[in-house]
């Protein structure tokens, strides 16, 4: 099996620390609002290398913190708690936040069929082992105290941006120093901040009432779970810069020693060929799909159909094409369940090798669904081949059990539903060229509607 490794820029060999035991780091949530589809793809990934681990063999130690305090707006030092800025807004206190959008996060995931990791721990319980590794780092000499926190002296790391491949003179001229003039140099990152008697959230430590920066509750709960030094770190890559960056130079400064052994990052989810933003109104939930009437695994069919490292461009017309081929793609399956017809070993041989040659190959999922694809298409309809799907689909995280394939043509969303019944009523009217319109709109998405006298019948292209 190989992995492409952020740290090294390219694909490696995956050797793990213990030959039949794989420990994974995750970032989780920050619980302050809904996780939009562009995070829950990176969510998609992290079960996929699960699911491939897990097909070769191996048991999981898997852990995926849950952020309930201390991730600035600015995602950086400067600006409010994101649970306290949630609160506010929602006039709730940050516990109620946390507990609701974790709850709705769970539900999202598990709509998503996402394996839930073995552990997952929530930042506000973990106070003392972050208080531990501040105090480590400080008796080091790589944390230092200003009037408003603890903070990590970067210069004194000698491999700091060497994940991110980051200029430190890049970072001075970028950098707001005007956050924060007590700090040895401008990147210099908060490992505890000191709290003002009206903040919220605050816990007492040796430099008085504070609460942890952002980056040291990975660190920390990674060590106490996973050990000293664990085999791979997954996130998004905006991750890479800034938190995953000072992740690895706390860790590795206080160890000695590297604490990751692959870093792995999933990429952006654009909208349109854009940025995803809140203030663009883009930033799609699962609970958006579905009152389109989208499931939710066409949502994992449409991440599965792009390399984890490759940008995935979402736009509705993407979605209605994906629930298409997902729907095709199960009654294709479905359609061997019930064969009578045998395929040569050979050919049932040549379609594992690809596959499996696909997946181990940095999670080749697009080539691995292609090939699929291959098996669902072929001439013979054989129970064989649905075996070979379903220990396929350990991996795909389809669901194989409970679509059932319709007499009259493909179940389809309310919308496209809409857009049939509105064309007969055009058809009616003779309206031409509306029903022409709607036609042509349809096959856009991939469907067309054949005018029977049983009345209008859908076909997906």
């Amino acid at each position: 099996m190989k992995v492409y490794n952020t740290l090294s820029r390219k694909k490696e060999e995956f050797k793990p620390i213990n030959d039949k035991e794989v420990r994974i780091y995750s970032c989780g949530p920050t619980v302050y609002n809904f996780a939009h589809i562009g995070n829950l793809r990176t969510y998609v990934f992290m079960d996929i290398l699960r699911r491939v681990l897990e097909y070769n063999g191996y048991s999981l130690k898997h852990v995926m913190n849950i952020t309930d305090v201390g991730h600035l707006v600015s995602d950086e030092d400067d600006g409010e708690d994101k649970m306290l800025k949630g609160a506010r807004e929602q006039k709730k206190t940050p516990w109620e936040i946390a507990e609701h959008y974790t709850d709705v996060f769970m539900k999202d995931i598990k709509a998503l069929n996402v394996e839930i990791p073995e552990i997952v721990p929530k930042a506000t319980e973990h106070i003392p082992e972050m208080l531990e590794f501040v105090n480590g780092l400080v008796d080091k000499g790589f944390g230092y105290e200003t009037s408003d926190g603890i903070y990590f002296d970067i210069q004194k790391f000698e491999g700091y941006g060497k994940l991110s491949r980051a200029n430190l003179e890049d970072q001075i001229a970028g950098a707001r120093v005007e956050v924060n003039e007590e700090k040895h140099h401008p990147a210099d990152f908060a490992l505890w901040k000191k709290a003002p008697k009206e903040h919220i959230m605050q816990w007492p430590s040796q430099w008085g009432m504070g609460y942890p920066g952002w980056h040291i509750e990975c660190s920390a709960m990674g060590r106490k779970y996973l050990g000293d030094i664990f085999d791979i770190h997954t996130g998004g890559v905006d991750h890479i810069p800034v938190h995953h960056e000072n992740e690895l130079a706390q860790s590795e400064a206080l160890l000695g020693k590297p604490a990751v052994n692959y870093w792995m990052h999933g990429e952006f989810m654009m909208v349109n060929n854009g940025k995803m933003s809140k203030s663009l109104g883009n930033t799609y939930t699962i609970d958006d799909l579905e009152k389109k009437g989208f499931d939710p695994l066409a949502f994992r069919y449409m991440c599965l159909n792009a390399h984890y490292r490759n940008k995935l461009n979402f736009t509705w017309e993407v979605m209605q094409s994906a629930q298409v081929s997902y729907d095709r793609f199960v009654e294709g399956a479905l359609a061997h369940k019930d064969g009578k017809e045998q395929v040569d070993a050979a050919v049932m041989d040549e379609f594992l090798r690809e596959f499996e040659e696909a997946v181990n190959d940095d999670l080749n999922i697009p080539k691995a669904l292609g090939i699929a694809w291959n098996a669902v298409r072929y001439g013979k309809k054989s129970p064989q081949i649905f075996e070979l799907l379903t220990r396929m689909n350990k991996i795909f995280g389809f669901d194989l059990s409970k679509k059932k394939i319709q007499d009259n043509g493909p179940e389809i969303s309310p919308e496209v539903q809409k857009l049939v019944d509105e064309r007969q009523q055009a058809r009616a009217e003779k309206n031409w060229k509306r029903s022409d319109e709607i036609r042509d709109e349809l096959k856009a998405m991939g469907i067309v509607v054949e005018d029977t006298a049983a009345g209008p019948k859908v076909r997906f292209l």
